[in-house]
């Protein structure tokens, strides 16, 4: 290690400001800070020194996403199972099922190891794309601009590859990793900047640009010619009496077993990987709050007013919790600390819009019953003016005192 230090330190003059190699100065940071801590620390007063720098925040946030992502993968491969055996199918076709065979695995739905390994089949492609087409688009902005690659993609590019489905095609992943990193942050000015949430944003946009990729009853289990309609998806149709006719039970919902988005189907996992981040100090806790009271709340009022508001008026809230993407969209997209308010009584009514939002959208619109995405993106939009708000009542008051 000590050599490639070594080597590192001789050619760093060629990357930095005034040497021949000045324009690929952010290429060269990003492979140094990778391989060793940065060289520029903050060593006296009256700077704050933390050891809680971007890089570890970021790698605090993949660790706290792992629990959601490894259930996702067991159950890519589990639902794939199940579906092979209801199709009497004795292999996954192409090269899934050589890899498999390769590794004497079968697809009993109840082998554990070989689920995760199926699962795996489809979700290393969309991640490695994910990685490949949105890193590029990352240097390639770092180069132009001579800034530092930064860090945040890495997070970005695993929560993208979770809220997509296993079926969905790699050309569209490229494109919409695409839209979110271009789109949505490198327009802003980058990282720290971004009004919206990239992952996000490029799920949007393959949502509305290919509804026949990434919903209705489809892309979710990865067999060929096979459909099955999400748990929501249900509900938005027949309300909770259709969820349960389709043996849909909440218990499965909340562990992770049923079909849907790679890592948003456990909110169990999604619940304890926010909960790390919470105690972390990463993720805020009123926006958590914000956004499960705004689902209660909502979710009660339509309770209390019967069929006569939807379909899905009778989906208690704890149901609301565990389908579709709430509790993923909840723990770890609404708290992004970018995109979301940064006040402390904004970040309460920050979670309040979004997940009142979610609810209403699901119970008035059917056709989008997933609606815990857009709430966000909306949420995210509004974030600036509510804490505008926020801060203009906090100085009126402060003016009031002293008057």
């Amino acid at each position: 290690m000590g050599a490639l230090r070594r080597s590192l330190d001789r050619l760093a003059p060629h990357f930095a400001q005034g040497g021949r190699l000045q324009r690929y100065g952010a290429l060269f940071e990003m492979i140094d800070t990778l391989l060793y801590t940065p060289a520029d620390r903050t060593r006296v007063a009256p700077h704050v020194r933390d050891g809680a720098d971007l890089k570890r925040v970021m790698i605090l946030v993949v660790l706290a996403a792992a629990p959601a992502a490894l259930v996702g993968v067991w159950n890519t491969g589990h639902q794939a199972s199940l579906a092979m055996a209801e199709l009497n199918l004795a292999a996954a076709p192409g090269w899934r099922g050589a890899v498999m065979a390769a590794l004497g695995l079968g697809y009993e739905p109840g082998a554990v190891l070989a689920s995760v390994v199926h699962g795996l089949l489809y979700f290393l492609p969309i991640y490695l794309v994910t990685l490949a087409v949105g890193g590029a688009w990352e240097v390639l902005f770092a180069t132009v601009r001579n800034h530092e690659v930064n860090e945040g993609f890495l997070v970005t590019s695993l929560l993208y590859a979770l809220v997509l489905p296993p079926t969905v095609p790699l050309w569209q992943v490229a494109l919409g990793i695409s839209f979110g990193v271009v789109i949505g942050k490198e327009v802003f000015g980058g990282t720290g900047k971004n009004l919206l949430n990239p992952a996000l944003l490029g799920r949007a946009f393959l949502y509305f640009a290919y509804p026949a990729e990434i919903s209705g009853t489809g892309p979710w289990v990865a067999v060929d010619g096979f459909t099955r309609a999400t748990p929501l998806s249900v509900a938005a149709e027949s309300g909770l009496g259709g969820v349960l006719q389709a043996d849909y039970t909440w218990w499965s919902a909340f562990l992770g077993n049923l079909p849907g988005s790679i890592g948003e189907t456990s909110a169990l996992a999604c619940l304890f990987g926010g909960a790390f981040l919470m105690y972390a100090g990463i993720a805020s806790w009123r926006i958590v709050a914000g956004v499960f009271l705004g689902m209660t709340i909502s979710a009660l009022l339509f309770n209390a007013l019967g069929p006569a508001a939807g379909a899905m008026a009778d989906l208690p809230w704890h149901w609301h919790l565990v389908l579709g993407g709430f509790a993923f969209g909840m723990m770890f997209m609404a708290t992004d600390p970018v995109t979301a308010a940064q006040t402390d009584v904004g970040r309460w009514w920050f979670g309040l819009l979004i997940g009142t939002f979610t609810v209403i959208v699901r119970v008035m619109n059917p056709a989008f019953p997933e609606a815990v995405m857009m709430a966000i993106l909306f949420g995210n939009l509004f974030a600036p003016l509510i804490d505008q708000v926020v801060v203009h009542f906090h100085v009126r008051k402060q003016a009031r005192r002293h008057v």
